[in-house]
């Protein structure tokens, strides 16, 4: 018998370079009035781990339980593959889903809480068993299935979920929040264990989370989402170090944001009359340089941007110093790498010159960058 993630990659559809497995084309969902998901269209490749990312109330949920089935749009049209899958119900639909819950038939072993979907649609039962048995091995439960969910812990439990939706074969897995429920730890190690899981089996992931670290360790493609919209779409690192607008670049990490105007191509004369080197990128008018903290120097040296301040307060936090720093544009905040355990970071009070590259510096439109919370 083949193997499971060979048997799974083999069932699930087109090749990479065919139809996307899932299509959204001006996607609308209002609530009572309130508009959850405005407009937004996007296609996620065959094979991908796609993210939906964004603040409580920015229609990313929403948006996932209308390509589950779970809500139908307002307007416009969902494909799955070529199928346009508006109208139809979850179960007609080439998906399975993930909870945060988990889900799991409490009086039901392990390996008949994966079995469940094939069992209803009457797979026969040596092939069931093997299945089940490879899809407990590729989650890390070899052993395990006789169990029930109570005497698992609540990461194997995310696994015995998991491995109930991938042994359907479907074309695409949702997952809403799956690891929001686990502590800290069990949550980074669930992350790689899900990125591990995705490039084995091939099958189309698109995850739902508010977590940006999250969105970054396990997604090939990141959708950020403000109010109802797509503000920006790429690789987490486009993302991260070219953000789009003022949201991206404070949802998306840490950034210091400095007021200013375009002087020309490659330069943002800041409010305090400092000259920022920069690519604006066809910015004109007022805008926003942005630098990350750990782009950051604290000292001369660390590129051709300048700006003198004084620290107001420091904070050890292992693999980096955090300082903040008041100059005359504004706060800064600063990470400074603990190569020498934080040894050469000066003591609060310090005037200091921050440095760092044009390079490091990116330009977007000056705008309120706060979330509007919104029902979704």
């Amino acid at each position: 018998m083949a193997s499971t993630s060979e048997e799974i990659a083999s069932s699930s559809g087109p090749t990479p370079s065919a139809t996307p497995d899932v299509r959204l084309e001006n996607v609308v969902k209002r609530f009572d009035g309130v508009v959850a998901v405005d407009g937004i269209s996007v296609e996620v490749p065959h094979g991908s781990f796609f993210a939906l990312l964004g603040p409580s109330g920015c229609g990313k949920t929403t948006t996932l339980r209308m390509i589950g089935g779970f809500d139908e749009p307002t307007d416009g049209r969902i494909f799955l593959g070529d199928q346009d899958v508006v109208g139809l119900p979850p179960y007609k639909r080439d998906v399975n889903t993930v909870f945060q819950s988990y889900a799991l038939f409490p009086h039901m072993s392990i390996e008949d809480n994966v079995a469940f979907g094939l069992e209803r649609k009457g797979v026969p039962k040596r092939e069931l068993n093997g299945r089940v048995a490879e899809m407990l091995e590729l989650v890390g439960l070899s052993g395990f299935g006789k169990r029930k969910p109570k005497q698992l812990s609540g990461g194997q439990q995310q696994r015995v979920a998991l491995g109930r939706a991938l042994v359907n074969h479907p074309r695409v897995l949702l997952l809403d929040e799956p690891l929001g429920a686990l502590d800290l730890k069990l949550r980074k190690h669930m992350q790689l264990e899900l990125k591990r899981i995705q490039h084995e089996v091939g099958i189309t992931f698109v995850h739902v989370t508010h977590d940006q670290e999250e969105a970054m360790t396990m997604a090939d493609t990141i959708a950020v989402m403000n109010r109802g919209k797509i503000e920006q779409l790429g690789p987490p690192q486009e993302l991260y170090e070219r953000p789009g607008t003022a949201f991206v670049a404070g949802f998306l990490g840490a950034s210091n944001l400095l007021f200013g105007t375009v002087e020309d191509s490659g330069s943002v004369r800041l409010e305090t009359g400092e000259l920022v080197r920069a690519r604006v990128n066809g910015h004109t008018g007022q805008v926003a340089a942005g630098v990350r903290p750990e782009k950051i120097t604290i000292g001369a040296g660390g590129g051709a941007n300048e700006l003198p301040g004084t620290i107001s307060e420091s904070a050890y936090i292992g693999v980096a110093t955090q300082v903040v720093v008041h100059t005359a544009a504004g706060t800064v905040q600063v990470f400074a790498q603990n190569i020498d355990s934080g040894g050469r970071v000066p003591r609060p009070g310090s005037n200091v010159i921050l440095s760092w590259a044009p390079e490091s510096t990116f330009v977007v439109a000056r705008e309120d960058s706060t979330t509007e919370e919104e029902s979704a």
